[in-house]
């Protein structure tokens, strides 16, 4: 830390005349720069600094860390077997009920996780000889995870041994239920745990074993895939069916937004690479009618999180499981493209609904609760007539807009209310659902996000019971989206090279987010609204005599049009190609006024120190001048740029008397003055 040294102060400038109404409500958190750590990192790397900065961002602290994090294939991982304190004992179920051809059957859940865990199990048990079938609860009349209904069906049918897959873990009633009437239940879920779990034969729950084991951060899907390739290794029957099983969970895990650490890194990486050469018939059609460039040698979680995966989820959401299934598990090219466009059409009629039922919301809340967030600290709107299959999205981009945890509901009847939870990053939601059980019915979900369903009588209750557990975990200044910044970055640095050597942090995604740069004072020289309210700009700097333009896309971001002409940027990278010529660009995440000014200590005891910067040799130190301290920059030509307290201008000459006066908010003098306060608090301590 730098504070010993000096203060950074953010001070927003007097509003711009032609500056809008409204900015994003955000709060900027920039990870401060390890100069020191990252030249060593680069330097065993191979890799460039900001490279090593990043990965030091993502918490890689030692040089066997970063080896991990670059090659996760040379990770010498434990066997599941010895994770999974009943893995072993589901394998023996499963095992002796292929032998003696018992009815096994899979109960799976309505999202992308469930519906991919589902046809996972179904593929690999058919391929093991099994006798096995499926069914997954009504979203419309049923909800979240198994129920008695689906237990006594299986009962009736002969079912002896019951597969639950991205659900059961808080299913208390049902799996008693089943054990009452003499079947075998084995539990595969990756949610919470509930305070009694329930009494399945087996219970597999990454939940369950300890938070450093590499397999802590499974989805559903990947639970599924363990236990499948443990048991068709166990049979002996493994080879031919890794491949196609991997490809499942890649999808369902991406699509899950599960972390991309631990073991879901390693082999993700290994599916990303296969999936645009899949011979699944069903994800080759998926991959044809969304539109992915499947002539890449390997494809990115976005190309499954915005392409691939909504046209999974929207089927779950407003139509049939069952299209899913059969796109997923038939062998039928011809199947698999009409199941294709079938997700194609019911994705589009789920984005028209979301649409809709958003700006309903927004208006809603403008109304009657916008003044109140800061105090309730948490958003809970119900209304009639929503259709409860993609609320939970709406609930996401209202937590977005407002920067509050979001419970939204819409009533089944006069009498029930069922919804949808996400949290932001200062509040669980699982545990927010524990805290009003007693007016709720059922409930699940994790610290990010959650489904309730309660008597409408209560809702009242319910808003002010979360509130209060919002009152006691959220201070006024988390009530604002959270936007991690990486590094600041000048226009000029962005280019090809740049772009590629990002590839090393592949596959991003949650807990191994793409980087965010950002930029001070940009000049947004273009600027316009384009398809269904995303802004295209063009932003522009001047640095060391050039101007330098990029293209950019803010996706829905109508509400902020236009602009002020200067702002400060935050921002991903990604490739766009045109007419056969690929160019790199912004997808812009976070916007403010220009601020930011240098503030050191106004009496300071003089020190020294040598840096490099940018591969040129610096010295440096603190001196007084009247009543305020100065930082002295000098490069081996004796040009030296000095910084006043207080002031966003520096000096940069040979002689006070004759110095061109720079803007210390361009990266380049930013970057050398942290440089240079970085060696200067080393050489102290």
């Amino acid at each position: 830390m730098l504070c010993s040294y000096f203060l950074i102060v953010l001070r927003p400038i007097p509003k711009l005349p032609h500056s809008p109404q409204r900015l994003p409500n955000q709060r900027w958190q920039i990870y401060p720069d390890n100069t020191e750590w990252a030249t060593q990192l680069a330097e065993a790397t191979q890799l460039s600094s900001i490279i090593s900065q990043l990965l030091i961002n993502r918490g890689i602290e030692t040089l066997e860390q970063a080896q991990a994090f670059l090659n996760p294939e040379s990770q010498i991982l434990p066997s599941p077997l010895e994770e999974f304190p009943d893995l072993a004992l589901s394998v023996e179920l499963l095992q002796l009920a292929i032998a003696s051809q018992q009815k096994i059957a899979i109960c799976g859940d309505y999202d992308a996780d469930g519906m991919t865990s589902t046809a996972l199990l179904l593929r690999s048990l058919r391929w093991l000889g099994a006798q096995v079938d499926y069914a997954i609860p009504s979203r419309m009349h049923e909800g979240y995870g198994i129920n008695k209904r689906i237990i006594e069906e299986f009962h009736n049918e002969g079912f002896k041994l019951i597969l639950t897959v991205d659900n059961g873990i808080s299913a208390y009633e049902p799996i008693a239920l089943a054990r009452e009437l003499g079947l075998k239940v084995i539990i595969t879920d990756h949610h919470d745990l509930p305070q009694k779990l329930p009494p399945a034969d087996a219970i597999l729950n990454p939940k369950l074993i300890p938070e450093s084991s590499p397999y802590r951060g499974l989805a559903g899907v990947g639970v599924a895939y363990i236990l499948a390739v443990s048991l068709a290794q166990k049979l002996g029957q493994i080879k031919g069916l890794v491949k196609p099983l991997l490809e499942l969970f890649t999808l369902g895990t991406i699509a899950d937004l599960a972390p991309l650490t631990g073991i879901n890194r390693r082999w993700i990486k290994r599916g990303l690479r296969q999936l645009p050469q899949s011979q699944l018939a069903g994800v080759q059609a998926l991959i044809q009618v969304s539109g992915v460039n499947d002539t890449n040698k390997t494809l990115k979680p976005d190309d499954i999180g915005f392409r691939l995966g909504p046209r999974i989820n929207a089927i779950g959401r407003i139509a049939d499981p069952q299209i899913v299934i059969e796109l997923l598990t038939t062998d039928d090219a011809g199947l698999a493209l009409e199941r294709a466009m079938q997700c194609e059409q019911i994705n589009a009629r789920r984005q028209q609904l979301c649409e809709q039922i958003e700006q309903e919301a927004i208006a809603h809340v403008e109304t009657l609760y916008v003044k109140s967030l800061q105090q309730e600290r948490v958003l809970v709107i119900v209304q009639p007539n929503w259709h409860h299959g993609v609320i939970g999205i709406v609930a996401s981009r209202l937590l977005e807009r407002y920067g509050v945890p979001v419970f939204i509901g819409t009533y089944e009847d006069e009498r029930d209310i069922r919804g949808s939870a996400r949290g932001i990053p200062e509040f669980h939601v699982f545990a927010a659902l524990e805290y009003a059980a007693d007016l709720l019915g059922k409930f699940g979900g994790h610290k990010a996000a959650g489904g309730f369903s309660l008597p409408a009588e209560n809702l009242s209750a319910l808003r002010s019971r979360l509130s209060t557990f919002a009152n006691q975990c959220l201070q006024p200044e988390h009530l604002k989206p959270l936007l991690k910044i990486d590094a600041i970055a000048e226009l000029d640095q962005i280019n090809h090279q740049l772009y590629k050597q990002l590839d090393a942090l592949h596959p991003c995604g949650i807990e191994n987010s793409d980087p965010i740069f950002w930029t001070p004072n940009v000049q947004v020289v273009e600027q316009q609204i384009v398809g269904k309210g995303h802004l295209k700009l063009t932003f522009s700097q001047e640095n060391s005599n050039q101007v330098c333009k990029i293209k950019a896309i803010a996706w829905r971001w109508r509400d902020y049009f236009p602009l002020p002409p200067r702002v400060d940027i935050a921002y991903k990278l990604r490739e766009n190609t045109w007419n056969g010529n690929t160019s790199i660009e912004m997808e812009l995440v976070g916007v403010r006024l220009p601020t930011q000014s240098h503030i050191f200590p106004l009496t300071i005891a003089p020190s020294k120190a040598a840096f490099n910067y940018k591969q040129r040799q610096y010295t440096c130190g603190f001196f007084q001048t009247d009543s305020l301290a100065e930082l002295r920059i000098k490069n081996s030509a004796g040009e030296v740029l000095a910084v006043k307290s207080g002031q966003t201008i520096g000096l940069l000459g040979s002689k006070r008397e004759n110095a061109t006066e720079v803007d210390l908010s361009n990266p380049y003098f930013h970057h050398l003055v942290q440089a240079a306060l970085t060696a200067l608090k080393i050489a102290k301590t």
